[in-house]
């Protein structure tokens, strides 16, 4: 399965640490790139490609013109767009019709646009409450039980009760 997540309306200055966070959960639960489209921003890419460096993986961060175009290419490849809102379905629902597709998961930042909840196939709500969208997608991809692999990482970690215990030597 091929998932991808879509941030809609990054704003460098306000959404640095957010933007960040949500390329993190996207790479930890197996999304293979994150999209974000607002500001440019070559701090956030550098970021998440540090990140990958040392902790591995293949994950790719990309700044995006138009999601309509991003759109309109993933749903030619067959991908399923699935919006993140807590307008939508309950996420358990929509997780049963999703799994095993080719995804491309959309969270907003600042107001979204009215053309992304006809644009997707599925609007879907982790909760019809206020909440964040790294928390939604967290929730998300965690339902989706991608296998994460991390290839080439200078630094792993071993489970300990207490304390940091590296398996690789940390620089």
């Amino acid at each position: 399965m091929v998932v991808a997540v879509a941030r809609l309306g990054h704003r460098s200055k306000r959404d640095k640490r957010l933007s960040t966070h949500c390329a993190l959960i996207a790479r930890a639960f197996g999304a293979e790139r994150m999209v974000y489209f607002g500001e440019k921003d070559a701090v956030l890419e550098a970021s998440v490609r540090g990140v990958v460096s040392r902790w591995g993986g293949s994950f790719e961060i990309e700044h995006g013109n138009s999601w309509k175009r991003l759109f309109n290419e993933e749903k030619k490849r067959g991908t399923k767009i699935v919006h993140l809102t807590m307008y939508g379905l309950p996420y358990k629902r929509v997780l049963q019709s999703v799994k095993g597709k080719r995804l491309l998961v959309v969270i907003g930042s600042k107001k979204v646009p009215r053309g992304i909840y006809g644009e997707a196939n599925y609007n879907c709500s982790i909760t019809n409450q206020p909440h964040s969208e790294a928390g939604a997608l967290a929730v998300f991809l965690e339902g989706l039980g991608l296998q994460s692999r991390f290839r080439g990482a200078k630094l792993r970690l071993k489970p300990s009760a207490r304390g940091k215990r590296f398996t690789t030597k940390y620089k």
